[in-house]
Parts: structure tokens; C-alpha cells; sequence
């Protein structure tokens, strides 16, 4: 039974990669989160690895953290829930959006994830409901408008802007834009600040 795997990473695809462990390539099929935070390719890379065997194949499922691999395993045991599906659920919604999705019987929310029928996020709702008890979830407290706009201060700085010049341009973003959102106020204040008549483009 395999149950990491370390080596180079000879390709990625959203949904599998290959790892060159001394010469010998695994595909292994991964979520998107943990494509979406591999590094490139032929750089090391570990995966812990859950090891799906049936009569006519033998599959490997691939995780960069135990607590997702825990939760796919949880997912699992949940009557109809497979491991392609498991793998599904896990690219549709994040493990700290899934527990409080199953533990509050959110069957709308779950049953927008593609795959996920009402019958089956029902069936996760009951079996599921109770073991979570066992995952922790990041409390993150939603952010205020204000915490919005210092976060979006921060990244124009990041990005080379001057400090005045950010938050006179988010000001006048959020003026004319009225958006409350991280990313949609971020592209009204670099549009502002690449406007040729921006007051926040001359603020120095």
C-alpha cells in the first residue's frame, strides 16, 4: 500500500499529475487545491498518497495535507460517495467551506458542486454530520468594508504604488464603483490609478 510519494514533478494537469520517483512515473490524481499550490515542473514534491484498489485497477489519490487527505477519506465512507466524486467534492468547495456546509445540513450549497445530487449531499449531511467533530475549521471572521480597503491599500503597495496614491485611489474607487469586494475594488483602483486624469496617479 502506498502512502507517499516523493519525487519529481514530471507533469501536472488540473485534475492528475505525474511523479518521477527514481526513474519510475505515478499518476496520481490530485484536487485542484492541491494543484493549484504545486510548485513547477521537475521541482521535488511530496504527496501523501490514498491507495484506491479494485479488482481491475489500482488507483492513486494524492494530497499535500493530511487534513485534506482526512477528509476525502471521510467523504468516502459516505454511501454513494467514490473517489472520483470524493475528488470532485474536494475541487468544488474547500474543506473549511465543506464542514460547516455538512454540519448546518446546507444541502443547497452542497448540491451545487457538479456530481453532488440532493440524495447524495443528503446521505453526507446524516452519515457525515457527527465525524467531523474530529476536523477543525479556520474560523475567518468576514471582513469589513474597512479591513477591505486596508487589504487592498496593502496589495497596490506590493505591486509598487505609493502609499497616498493607493488609498486616494481606492477612495475614489469605492465612489465610483461602490464595491465592497477584495477583487472587484483591487480592478477599480488600478483602473483608477492608470487612468491618465486619476487624482490618485498625481498624488506623490
Amino acid at each position: 500500500m502506498i502512502g507517499q510519494l516523493r519525487g519529481s514533478l514530471a507533469d501536472k494537469r488540473p485534475n492528475q499529475v505525474l511523479v518521477d520517483v527514481s526513474g519510475v512515473g505515478y499518476l496520481v490524481a490530485v484536487p485542484l487545491s492541491t494543484y493549484s499550490a504545486l510548485g513547477d515542473l521537475h521541482t521535488e514534491v511530496t504527496l501523501l498518497i490514498h491507495t484506491h484498489v479494485r479488482e481491475d485497477a489500482l488507483a492513486l489519490y494524492g494530497f499535500l495535507t493530511s487534513r485534506e487527505k482526512h477528509f476525502f477519506e471521510l467523504l468516502l465512507s459516505a454511501s454513494g460517495v467514490g473517489p472520483s466524486l470524493a475528488l470532485r467534492i474536494l475541487s468544488g468547495m474547500n474543506v473549511d467551506d465543506l464542514v460547516p456546509a455538512i454540519r448546518t445540513g446546507d444541502v443547497a450549497r452542497l448540491t451545487r458542486i457538479p456530481g453532488v445530487g440532493r440524495k447524495t449531499a443528503e446521505r453526507m449531511v446524516v452519515e457525515l454530520k457527527d465525524k467531523l467533530e474530529a476536523v477543525a475549521v479556520e474560523e475567518k471572521p468576514a471582513a469589513s468594508p474597512a479591513g477591505v480597503e486596508a487589504d487592498v491599500v496593502s496589495a497596490l503597495m506590493n505591486l509598487g504604488y505609493d502609499g497616498r496614491a493607493a488609498e486616494s485611489a481606492v477612495r475614489e474607487a469605492k465612489r465610483e464603483a461602490g464595491a465592497s469586494n477584495f477583487e472587484k475594488l483591487l480592478k477599480a483602483s488600478l483602473q483608477t490609478l492608470t487612468a491618465p486624469q486619476s487624482r490618485a496617479a498625481r498624488a506623490v
